[in-house]
């Protein structure tokens, strides 16, 4: 059923993988896609997989008023070294400060610029530099919010999960290098149907409805920021979160000789509505192609 669409979303899904360098010099990586959504390089993701900017922007000062209190500990020469030693144990330090952090948007060379975030709706946007429109086949049709949206019509979600990402950190040169066989990231689509919409009021400012799309299928970890489609390709939702509904009944079972109680939850996938998707991307000047249906 979704084998022609999977088709045509797969030319403007891509992974994003994001490398982060802790102060303990460990690395991290995580895993993500995007949605690239016109032939100018404009893509949409899930805000929190932008989050290494914002925190490596406050680690940055954090660290730097951890290394100014040694300093002055440092140059007390009223301090023995014995002295000097205890107060700085005494300063507290984060292991998990980012030192540094790098984004892999699925292409050598590629960066992203003009980030632009609605965070009530976990919706970011940016510009991919540099960026030729010919590595993109097909760009995709984004669903018209003002006709028929109908629970129960066939979606489909795109990402990469079930892939572990890993990386080193070159201390010589200051770059992430992705491991061996780390690409090309495996796609993989969960089907689902179009269940309901959520709404979660408006954005601050009052310019945007907060609104979410949910289908039956959740959302699986590495498809956070892609693609959520009907039969045909088109673009219906930009995939954020699952959620995990109560189902009510907590059957007992036995685990390890004991009876407890096994909770039973419907996992449930969220994306971003196109009626909230379409407003962000009008009042950002972004072109796109809008449904016939």
């Amino acid at each position: 059923m979704f084998a022609k669409a999977y088709s045509i979303v797969s030319q403007f899904t891509l992974p994003l993988i994001v490398s982060t360098r802790m102060f303990d010099k460990s690395v991290r990586c995580s895993l993500g896609s995007f949605v690239i959504l016109n032939s100018e390089g404009w893509i949409a993701t899930a805000a929190h997989m932008l989050n290494s900017f914002p925190t490596f922007d406050q680690h940055k000062l954090e660290i730097e008023a951890y290394k100014q209190s040694i300093l002055l500990i440092e140059q007390n020469n009223k301090l023995t070294e014995k002295q000097k030693q205890k107060k700085k144990k005494g300063i507290k330090v984060n292991p998990e400060w980012i030192t540094s952090h790098s984004l892999w948007w699925g292409h050598d060379g590629w960066n992203i610029t003009d980030i632009r975030v609605l965070p009530q709706a976990d919706l970011a946007i940016g510009r991919i530099i540099p960026f030729n429109p010919g590595d993109v086949l097909e760009y995709p049709t984004l669903k018209d919010p003002e006709k028929d949206l109908i629970p129960g019509t066939s979606l489909c979600k795109l990402g990469f999960p079930f892939h572990q990402p890993e990386s080193t950190f070159d201390e010589s040169t200051g770059a992430f290098i992705l491991a061996p066989g780390v690409v090309p990231v495996p796609r993989f689509p969960i089907e689902g149907i179009y269940t309901r919409d959520l709404e979660a009021g408006f954005s601050p400012d009052g310019k945007y409805k907060i609104m979410f799309l949910e289908t039956s299928s959740p959302g699986l970890r590495g498809q956070s920021g892609g693609p959520i489609f009907d039969t045909r390709g088109t673009l219906w939702a930009i995939q954020i979160q699952t959620n995990h509904l109560d189902l009510g009944f907590n059957p007992r079972i036995q685990r390890n000789g004991k009876s407890i109680e096994e909770y039973q939850f419907l996992n449930v996938g969220i994306g971003v509505h196109p009626q909230t998707l379409i407003a962000f991307l009008k009042d950002n000047g972004i072109s796109f192609k809008l449904s016939s249906y």
